[in-house]
């Protein structure tokens, strides 16, 4: 997978980078941790400006995830009605609950879409809820492009630094990655046993 990547930055160079940030999105598999370490990796060769790399790559993850939010909108959460009322034991989520995280997400839902942009397990995903819960357009633009920002810089900075010893960064992220995604599944099954619906 590591050397597709690398040979399509190299055959697309910018575009390229821009294509798979939006691209992965869509498709988990294709880590962004990869795509702008490898980008970091051609700054420290001389191949590419941190500039537009940073431009194009923050660009590319902010498609992707306004894709996402789209759909969102274009379903709008009065559809998951009868959803929530058949599967809401495995959401852990019933009809007011479903109205309140929507009033959260119109009020303060940018904050969850950035800080989220940092969390290798709900970066996409949170962008379907606050389309649903129909955030202002302008709103998740914006924090997506602040966070995959800072996110994307973070990463450029580590492949620059580890150079083309970057296979180092996986013996972090990987692990931390991990951790994260056991916790959230802790967390929720947690959740599954304790919760309990509103009386009607």
């Amino acid at each position: 997978m590591n050397d597709w990547i690398l040979q399509f930055i190299a055959d697309g160079g910018y575009w390229g980078i821009a294509f798979l940030m939006a691209l992965e999105n869509v498709f988990p598999p294709i880590p962004s941790e990869v795509i702008m370490g490898m980008g970091g990796i051609a700054v420290a060769q001389g191949k590419m400006a941190v500039a537009p790399l940073m431009v194009f790559g923050t660009i590319g993850s902010t498609l992707g995830n306004y894709a996402w939010f789209l759909l969102g909108r274009w379903l709008g959460y009065e559809r998951l009605r009868p959803f929530v009322a058949r599967h809401g034991r495995w959401l852990t989520l019933d009809w007011p609950a479903m109205e309140r995280l929507v009033r959260f997400f119109r009020k303060h839902g940018q904050w969850v879409v950035f800080v989220m942009r940092f969390s290798p397990a709900m970066r996409t995903m949170i962008s379907l809820p606050a389309g649903l819960a129909e955030m202002g357009h302008a709103r998740f633009l914006v924090f997506t492009f602040a966070g995959a920002a800072i996110w994307n810089a973070l990463l450029v900075w580590a492949g620059w630094h580890l150079g083309q010893h970057y296979e180092k960064v996986a013996k972090y992220t990987g692990p931390a990655s991990l951790a994260l995604m056991a916790v959230l599944v802790l967390a929720y099954l947690w959740r599954v046993l304790t919760w309990k619906p509103r009386q009607a």
